[in-house]
């Protein structure tokens, strides 16, 4: 017996823990039923498909997610014709709300796992190996369960998180070069309209001696990054304290945790403990979504945005904690003066990072219930992303997703640190420099062939000649300046093709941090 549980990620470097939970859970009841296979968005459907073949799988169970639906949907039109004797299965968020359709689309889906899943799981995988004959299985009774005879699920029913498996005690051969993911708790604080994890009104915890094990099985395996991918991490204080004095104290100086966490639940004592922390150990990623007070509103998100940039300044005097801060274009109330005000507020909050993304309409989501109301309108295939609200214009969306890219290339990159505080005098605002910047890539055609990394100097400077008032040998300096800290290069490009090998090479030697010349005994 052989039950394949498939996952299609959106990148090589991802893994899928729901797959490897899934399959831990039920080894421990039918040892060497379950088997999982990976495969990304990227690959050749074919292979895809080939390597499902491959298997011989009796049954499959395909993860799915709003990434990797429409290949899943190609799978379950395919499938069939070359597994004619197999049944599939799906489970995970996208077939979680308003999977009944599913069954009169693909006649191949045997049944639907709605929710939480690893319990469920087992007790199907002990049905085909209770009964050969498929007529005989009885899945009827199974809570968390969809099933093409009886569509509704009987009875929804949470674990306790402890009776959970560790994924990674078998080893961590299956995850090299790839992010390692971490679940210490369930569920949310927090009722985000546009977010699944509002629905989960149950917050459950993994118990600490399972968690600092865990944690020191990472650290003792050298693992580069482990991502927690909690909603909130630090939705319980004394848990998170315990957790970062744990993480603080068993330092292997390697390994690097990232935490989801709300700003405005951090107090002085938490602050004190980050602040001890090596530069690298910890980043944070803080979900801001807008400072419009009726947007946060409106999407049952209010904060406190003082504090939050108070913690968030706090947080940046030390130095040495990465920190994320995120913004979503397309919530209610929020047209394009207002997304420019709320883009300025997170950038003057100097993150190390500053995702700019769009809203989701995820399925079963209390948002898209509200979608006639507040007139957001958005693509019906997957990621099912906004395309137009009543007070944002479809034109304006495309204009922010420029925007994004050049605070991907520009801001996100940390390739120009030295140059963009410079530019940004040149502007009313960070949001106007950015615009301009994208309105120039515009109109040079930049958009269509993205220029490779060191060309984005020389444009850059191009644009600061063509378009600002700017000093230009003041600019040209400050871009040698990035260049020589970040690049490598064989040979001079052509923007500093008039600077002197002696000043390049103290470029070159200068502390990235501070700016500051290395003493000449410090020159490699």
């Amino acid at each position: 017996m052989n039950f394949l549980l498939v996952a299609i990620n959106a990148k090589y470097i991802h893994s899928n823990p729901a797959v490897y939970s899934l399959q831990a859970f039920a080894d421990r009841v039918y040892p060497g039923v379950t088997s999982v296979s990976e495969f990304t968005i990227n690959h050749n459907f074919d292979q895809i498909l080939s390597g499902i073949f491959s298997q011989h799988p009796d049954a499959i169970g395909i993860s799915t997610y709003i990434w990797n639906i429409e290949t899943v949907r190609k799978l379950l039109t395919e499938l069939p014709k070359i597994l004619p004797d197999t049944e599939i299965w799906l489970g995970g968020p996208e077939v979680s709300y308003h999977y009944e359709k599913l069954y009169d689309e693909y006649p191949c889906i045997r049944g639907i796992i709605v929710g939480e899943g690893e319990k469920t799981f087992t007790r199907v995988v002990g049905e085909y190996v209770r009964c050969q004959d498929s007529k005989e299985r009885d899945f009827t009774s199974i809570p968390n369960l969809s099933l093409r005879e009886r569509k509704e699920v009987i009875e929804h029913t949470l674990l306790d998180l402890d009776a959970l498996p560790f994924i990674y005690e078998e080893g961590m051969d299956a995850f090299n070069n790839r992010i390692v993911y971490y679940e210490s708790s369930r569920g949310c604080p927090f009722r985000c309209s546009f977010c699944l994890s509002s629905i989960d009104k149950t917050l459950r915890f993994r118990s600490l001696p399972f968690v600092f094990r865990e944690i020191q099985y990472f650290l003792d395996a050298e693992i580069p990054q482990v991502k927690f991918i909690d909603r909130t991490f630090n939705s319980d204080k004394d848990r998170t304290k315990a957790i970062w004095n744990y993480i603080l104290e068993h330092d292997n100086g390697i390994t690097n945790f990232h935490f989801e966490i709300a700003a405005e639940l951090i107090d002085k004592e938490e602050i004190d403990i980050l602040r001890k922390m090596r530069p690298g150990l910890v980043q944070l990623e803080i979900g801001i979504q807008s400072t419009n007070l009726d947007t946060l509103q409106a999407v049952n998100r209010p904060a406190t945005l003082h504090k939050i940039k108070q913690i968030v300044k706090d947080l940046n005097k030390a130095h040495n904690v990465h920190i994320h801060l995120d913004l979503i274009a397309g919530l209610p109330y929020e047209g394009l003066r207002s997304f420019r005000s709320s883009f300025n507020d997170v950038y003057d909050m100097q993150p190390n990072q500053l995702q700019l993304g769009f809203l989701k309409v995820l399925k079963g989501s209390p948002i898209e219930a509200d979608c006639e109301k507040f007139g957001i309108r958005y693509t019906d295939s997957s990621p099912y992303e906004v395309l137009s609200t009543r007070w944002l214009r479809f034109e304006e969306i495309q204009y922010l997703k420029r925007i994004e890219e050049m605070v991907e290339l520009y801001y996100n990159s940390n390739q120009f640190t030295t140059t963009l505080p410079l530019l940004i005098k040149a502007f009313e605002s960070p949001f106007d420099l950015f615009g301009a910047m994208a309105d120039y890539y515009e109109e040079k055609g930049y958009f269509v062939q993205t220029p490779a990394r060191s060309r984005r100097y020389e444009i850059l400077l191009s644009f600061v000649d063509e378009k600002t008032t700017l000093y230009i040998e003041e600019i040209r300096d400050a871009l040698t300046m990035d260049y020589y800290l970040r690049e490598k290069p064989k040979s001079k490009p052509d923007f500093v093709k008039n600077v002197p090998d002696k000043e390049l090479f103290d470029y070159a030697n200068r502390d990235p941090l501070t700016g500051n010349f290395r003493l000449k005994e410090d020159h490699p």
